[in-house]
């Protein structure tokens, strides 16, 4: 988001595993992995909305980090260490992810951080992560200036931080992603865009305009709502007026959910589109019957395409969490599982080098494995070389996938 994006779930896995429940849990709350690994002990920090309205995809965040490393201790992965985990809430707020990032720091057994969730909270965690040399592994985060700097947009490509890495795609491909389908597939000519005016929202929107008007397509209005507000009759109105065809909407479920129906109470019988910032189960709770058509873009394959998902998915319900991994399980936990294999390039007989963080950020560059979203790889600027994306359409209650495939510029 993300902010941004699971594995990309099918729709069984959307009405049931996103749905996951047990009746009890075996993770403690605090979020540490079993400790039979070794003696040398590797905290893994998580960084993620943890209570909220967002809580629903940090605490899907959490869980499958603490299943990576429970995982990495019961198979030995890293033989003579010993994972743990330490999950901070950030509220989705940057400053509290700042904080967060301090406390992280000070804590000299961390060594890698997997989040946040939202672009904007990793703006304010960057810095202080790479000045200690810390590495930071997002399974969310799509604004592409995270990774390629402000002037991106312009072809002026500079990483601002070597710390900071992520599994999911960016935004300069799933807004465009998102418009090629709409205008080529859906053969939705008019939109009206609307985002919340946060560093995700306007940036996937962003990249979506541009696109869209590329190809022909024309944008009738434009709005922001306050992420805040629940009562959207104002710009519902605008979007009537305009006669749009498509509303794209640049942010996040709590907000998309109430959009979505409040567009269709109004007799706007036209189809809201967003990023993986509303593709969760959550949306579908919130907008009701009237989200059904409804559309969202996700980073990766359907899970029914990439076997590797499987034992994920069965590992992540016998742990017995009490929450659905939601959209970004899959890349949480290969974002945990870069760390833990980076962590290994640098061990010797179960001992860790004096400047330990700087060689694992270093050793990051150069992971590479079949993870459970799929390839797991980062460019020179640490985005995921894995740029596949799908859209997917609410159909009977559920999130099913559309189209899967790669942005084509």
């Amino acid at each position: 988001m993300r902010n941004r994006s699971l594995i990309a779930i099918t729709a069984a896995l959307a009405a049931g595993a996103l749905t996951l429940t047990a009746c009890g849990s075996r993770d403690d709350g605090k979020g540490k992995g079993s400790s039979d690994g070794g003696s040398t002990v590797v905290t893994i920090g998580v960084d993620a909305p943890l209570t909220g309205e967002l809580s629903a995809l940090g605490l899907g965040i959490k869980n499958s980090v603490d299943l990576a490393a429970k995982q990495a201790n019961k198979n030995k992965e890293v033989p003579g260490v010993t994972f743990k985990v330490k999950p901070l809430d950030d509220q989705a707020q940057p400053s509290s992810g700042q904080q967060n990032a301090t406390q992280l720091v000070a804590d000299k057994s961390v060594l890698g951080v997997v989040g946040p969730l939202n672009s904007s909270v990793a703006q304010s965690m960057q810095k202080v992560f790479d000045t200690a040399k810390l590495v930071e592994v997002s399974p969310a985060n799509t604004n592409p200036a995270l990774t390629q700097g402000e002037k991106w947009d312009s072809g002026t490509k500079e990483r601002p931080f070597k710390s900071y890495f992520r599994t999911a795609t960016t935004d300069a491909i799933q807004g465009p992603f998102a418009a090629q389908y709409l205008y080529n597939d859906a053969k939705k000519k008019k939109v009206f865009v609307i985002d919340d005016k946060k560093t995700y929202g306007a940036g996937l929107a962003g990249t979506f305009t541009k696109e869209f008007t590329k190809l022909g397509g024309k944008v009738v209005g434009t709005d922001h709502v306050n992420p805040d507000t629940k009562d959207f009759g104002a710009v519902v109105t605008k979007v009537k007026a305009a006669k749009a065809d498509v509303v794209y909407y640049g942010g996040e479920f709590p907000v998309a959910g109430p959009l979505s129906a409040q567009l269709k109470k109004s007799g706007a019988k036209i189809p809201l589109v967003g990023g993986d910032g509303i593709y969760s189960a959550e949306f579908i709770k919130l907008a009701g019957k009237n989200g059904e058509g409804d559309f969202a873009t996700s980073v990766g394959a359907p899970v029914e395409q990439l076997p590797s998902a499987k034992s994920f998915v069965d590992n992540y319900k016998a742990a017995g969490y009490k929450e659905a991994y939601e959209a970004y399980g899959g890349y949480s936990y290969d974002s945990a599982w870069a760390i833990i294999q980076a962590v290994k390039a640098v061990v010797k007989d179960g001992k860790l080098p004096s400047d330990a963080r700087a060689k694992v950020t270093e050793a990051m560059q150069s992971v590479s494995f079949d993870g459970v979203t799929g390839k797991v790889s980062f460019d020179e600027y640490g985005d995921a070389t894995n740029k596949q994306l799908t859209v997917y359409k609410v159909t009977g209650g559920a999130w099913k996938p559309s189209k899967s495939g790669t942005f084509e510029g």
